[in-house]
């Protein structure tokens, strides 16, 4: 192998050959002098920045400890830094001090870019990085151990002697590090010269500013930026790195100095060179720690237990909080800056309690409770009942994601006025709320059908958002609407071959089938439903169902228009119900035991031809309309159109099933019902009965 194919280096120019002398059997990680250690990874939620770096993991590791044992605390010392001279001093000048909250800055010259060495190549590699140089690795390795971002620029570059960071006119151009052209916005944060812009602040570097082989002299940077600047700029050119992940969610002001001190004294001692600068530190709004009022009554409310002061005070001082006064009721603290998701008491007190221990928390013996009546029906009680349902029947669960591509939705008509969208999206694909829960289900049959699992039956519960541009109101807020929909999806086969059975392909009766049982299930009654053509857009054929002039649900096949969209070849069958309006119609609904009749049912055919345009709904609601009573059922058997009838006419076979609960029905009381009945196809249908 070649030494880039063993991670040992860049080289490929063949494989390696090791000296004779080497005996065999030697370990490769012995002859290659391969260092050996653990490398930890840890799980970061977007608030908690402070513990992006290893300074950060080791302070909170450090603040846990330091309840139960004595923990000194130990980081690099920058003592040693001194100013060689200042030949080279370049002058920072911050025109916006809304975006550039500090800038810190200086020179170093007669350095030399050259390969790292090993023991800082093998940190980088360790969390993912490849070295690059010296100068960049540097900086690289100074971010995951402080968390500040840094960036070096070449000196003899920086046309004017002079750094000064503002923003650039609209559209200006500006190529950077990935020799990418890209078209700046005038709210882009720029870091420029007396000329013209060398890097986008926090984000990315200029293509013509940047350390190469040849660069000797260097201004390097270490800045806090506005977060709201950064990530605006980085969403808006779709650049995401190091810098801008850290610089979006809040930077700590007061580590600048530091970070830069740190680098220096490296790049001297691995590249060479003086510090001809006086540190420039332009802090023109100095960010002060944020002042918070912490009771014990409150601290132990929250809580649910009194703990001691003295711990608390421990927890806090180890945490950076500094403790400026106290009294027997109250504690006035202050955060410090780069805590920046610490501003309120709560925010204290889940500090407290997360050095404590959730587990040190003992659950009370006493149940503190009150007995209230709800007639609303309990939506989480309903929503895994459903779920259960479904799931018991081979469906399976999903759950897609909220946000969705505007792309979706412009075909159709009034989207933009409608539709929800993001003012600063992750991404364009993730740039409106989703309008309805197919988007998601198809992108989820795609994925699979793609993996060799094409026969899928799924379900899921989610909300959906749109904008009500007629609604009426003073507020714009209120136009925003939110729904939850539940959907289930059916596609390919309904079951894997077999030698006993052969496959069929799913399909619409299939989905009414589930769709008739949800219903039956939350104790609708189907005679009280009303059925007519669906109105989505989203299918070619279909059925609405409603009750009390609400939509309830729509079901029926995709348009095979949109599935061309998603390169889905088999036919996807879609049933969505308007959940709300469910939950707000069961209340009183309630699905008991009936047990089966004493008494036998009774069952009469009719094959009647009637006009083409008449429907099935039509006859089974004129049926339940006539006869109240004892009619249980109604069933459509047989459709024939063909030569032997009219083309305008059709002929349907439609079964009832009577049933009296009380008693034996008589030939002269079912004769009697089929005769009402007769008539009202007769009268309302302009029927004529065949049998």
């Amino acid at each position: 192998c070649a030494e880039d194919e063993l991670g040992l280096g860049a080289s490929h120019e063949g494989i390696m050959v090791l000296d004779q002398s080497v005996k065999t059997g030697t370990p490769a990680s012995e002859f290659f002098k391969i260092e050996t250690d653990v490398v930890f990874e840890i799980g970061l939620t977007p608030n908690r920045i402070d513990g992006a770096s290893h300074f950060g993991v080791a302070r909170d590791l450090a603040a846990y400890l330091r309840q139960s044992r004595e923990i000194k605390n130990i980081k690099p010392e920058v003592d040693q830094f001194k100013v060689d001279n200042t030949k080279r001093t370049i002058p920072v000048t911050i025109e916006d001090e809304e975006g550039c909250i500090r800038y810190s800055g200086l020179t170093i010259s007669g350095i030399e870019v050259k390969d790292s060495p090993d023991w800082l190549k093998n940190k980088l590699k360790s969390i993912g990085l490849n070295p690059i140089n010296n100068i960049v690795d540097i900086t690289n390795f100074v971010l995951y151990e402080t968390g500040q971002p840094l960036h070096a620029f070449d000196a003899d570059k920086i046309k004017g002697d002079r750094v000064i960071i503002k923003t650039l006119a609209e559209g200006t151009t500006f190529i950077t590090l990935d020799e990418v052209e890209r078209k700046l916005s005038n709210k882009d944060l720029m870091i420029c010269n007396e000329k013209e812009g060398m890097c986008m602040a926090g984000v990315f570097g200029g293509l013509d500013s940047g350390v190469s082989n040849q660069t000797k002299n260097i201004f390097l940077e270490s800045a806090c930026f506005n977060p709201v600047y950064i990530r605006k700029t980085s969403k808006r050119h779709i650049l995401n790195t190091d810098s801008s992940f850290r610089f979006e969610r809040g930077s700590d002001p007061n580590i600048t100095i530091y970070a830069l001190k740190r680098a220096a004294l490296l790049i001297k001692e691995m590249g060479g060179g003086t510090i001809s600068s006086e540190i420039q530190d332009v802090y023109p709004n100095k960010v002060e720690d944020v002042k918070i009022e912490l009771s014990f009554e409150y601290l132990n409310r929250l809580i649910g237990k009194v703990i001691e002061k003295k711990t608390v005070h421990n927890i806090l001082e180890s945490l950076d909080f500094k403790i400026e006064q106290e009294s027997p009721e109250k504690l006035s603290l202050l955060s410090p800056a780069y805590r920046v998701d610490v501003t309120r008491p709560s925010d204290v007190v889940e500090e407290i309690l997360r050095v404590y221990g959730y587990n040190n928390i003992e659950t009370s013996d006493s149940v503190r409770s009150s007995i209230s009546y709800r007639n609303n029906p309990d939506r989480e009680k309903l929503t895994n009942l459903i779920s259960d349902l479904l799931s018991s029947n081979g469906y399976n669960e999903i759950m897609s994601n909220s946000l969705t591509p505007s792309s979706y939705y412009e075909d159709k008509p009034n989207a933009d006025k409608e539709l929800v969208r993001i003012l600063n999206p992750l991404s364009t694909d993730l740039n409106a709320m989703r309008k309805n829960l197919l988007f998601g289900g198809l992108e989820a049959i795609i994925y699979n059908s793609n993996r060799k699992k094409a026969d899928l039956m799924l379900y899921e519960f989610g909300n959906v958002y749109h904008v009500n541009p007629d609604k009426k109101t003073d507020d714009p807020h209120d136009k925003y609407e939110e729904e939850e929909h539940l959907a289930l999806f059916l596609t390919g086969e309904k079951h894997e071959a077999n030698w006993s059975t052969p496959t069929s392909k799913t399909n619409f009766f299939q989905l009414k089938s589930y769709v008739e049982i949800i219903l039956k299930r939350l104790g609708y009654t189907p005679d009280k439903l009303n059925t007519s053509s669906s109105e989505c857009d989203h299918l070619s054929e279909g059925l609405k169902i409603s009750f009390n002039e609400k939509e309830i649900v729509q079901y029926g096949i995709v348009n095979k228009k949109l599935l061309k969209k998603f390169d889905i070849i088999n036919p996807v069958y879609l049933a969505v119900f308007k959940w709300d309006n469910i939950l707000s119609q069961v209340a009183g609904n309630r699905t008991s035991f009936i047990p089966v009749s004493k008494f036998p049912e009774v069952k009469r055919d009719l094959s009647m031809l009637i006009d083409r345009s008449v429907k099935y709904e039509d006859i089974k609601n004129i049926a339940f309309k006539t006869e109240r009573n004892i009619l249980k059922s109604v069933s459509l058997f047989d459709v024939y159109e063909g030569e032997k009838i009219a083309s305008e006419k059709k002929s349907y076979a439609v079964s009832f099933v009577l049933q009296d609960e009380r008693k034996t029905l008589e030939d002269k009381q079912i004769d009697k019902v089929m005769k009402k009945l007769i008539s009202s196809f007769e009268r309302e249908l302009k029927a004529q009965i065949r049998s």
